[in-house]
């Protein structure tokens, strides 16, 4: 385990993520409280923690939906001061939510190729070849010109896998991105779960990126990530490999992986 309250040097590299005794406050309420982390290119981060305690707030921050109240985000050595919609150039993060968050009157070809056509200088047709060797990748056939009210929910999902592996070959092709997922396997049966924690793999290592996922599944938590990041009281708690995530005795580890009432995590009142 890292001693986390000192900036966390992981890399020689460049490093993909820097957060530096960032914070987050909504009012009176301190979601973060000058938490630092440094992520290296290829890692394959997940953030637990109890619901509340900030989770989704990181990814927003990271995803430039929101903005810290103090302190510095950088990604890719670049300090991010504006909102993702109001930068020039966007570093590329890839944000698959835990809804598909489909265009219900789009096709799956064009809710997967849209940011392509809307914003790209290539063709309808190279586009298309994207599109649909981006929906094979990810098991995905013969579905392209359906729209998403004719798939499954698990089918969905896949196709939202998909867009995030939607790459500009002119404006991208030497791009490394960070890909985001919330609660990739919530509400999924076992099988499905399991399909979607290789696609997390699969689509990190196919988009030669990096990514961070956030859940409560430890199925997904042990098969889609390589380290641990324990979130709790607006602080990161723990910091460690997947190996020491399942042998660890913290206290706020272990109480996560058991689920036991006693611990230092106190549930919310229900």
């Amino acid at each position: 385990m890292k001693d986390l309250s000192s900036k966390t040097l992981l890399s020689k590299t460049s490093p993909v993520v820097e957060l530096d005794d960032l914070s987050m406050q909504w009012g009176t309420n301190s979601v973060l409280s000058k938490v630092s982390l440094t992520m290296k290119p290829g890692e394959r981060i997940a953030i637990i923690g109890p619901s509340g305690s900030g989770k989704s707030t990181v990814l927003r921050l990271l995803a430039g939906l929101l903005l810290p109240s103090s302190g510095e985000l950088k990604l890719f050595g670049i300090s991010q001061k504006y909102l993702r919609l109001d930068q020039n150039i966007p570093p590329d993060v890839r944000f698959v939510f835990q809804n598909p968050a489909l265009i219900a009157s789009l096709t799956v070809e064009e809710n997967v190729g849209f940011l392509l056509k809307k914003s790209s200088q290539i063709g309808d047709k190279e586009i298309k070849d994207i599109v649909i060797s981006c929906l094979e990748e990810v098991g995905l056939y013969d579905i392209a010109e359906k729209f998403p009210g004719q798939l499954s929910g698990g089918m969905q999902k896949r196709v939202s896998f998909a867009r995030a592996l939607i790459n500009d070959p002119i404006n991208n092709s030497s791009s490394m991105p960070l890909l985001l997922f919330d609660e990739p396997t919530a509400g999924l049966d076992p099988v499905a779960s399991t399909r979607i924690e290789d696609l997390i793999v699969k689509t990190t290592t196919l988009a030669k990126g990096c990514s961070i996922v956030v859940s409560h599944v430890l199925s997904t938590i042990e098969r889609a990530s390589e380290r641990v990041v324990m979130i709790y009281g607006g602080k990161f708690q723990w910091d460690g490999s997947i190996e020491d995530f399942k042998k660890t005795e913290n206290p706020f580890i272990k109480q996560f992986r058991t689920g036991s009432l006693e611990g230092p995590m106190k549930p919310k009142e229900i």
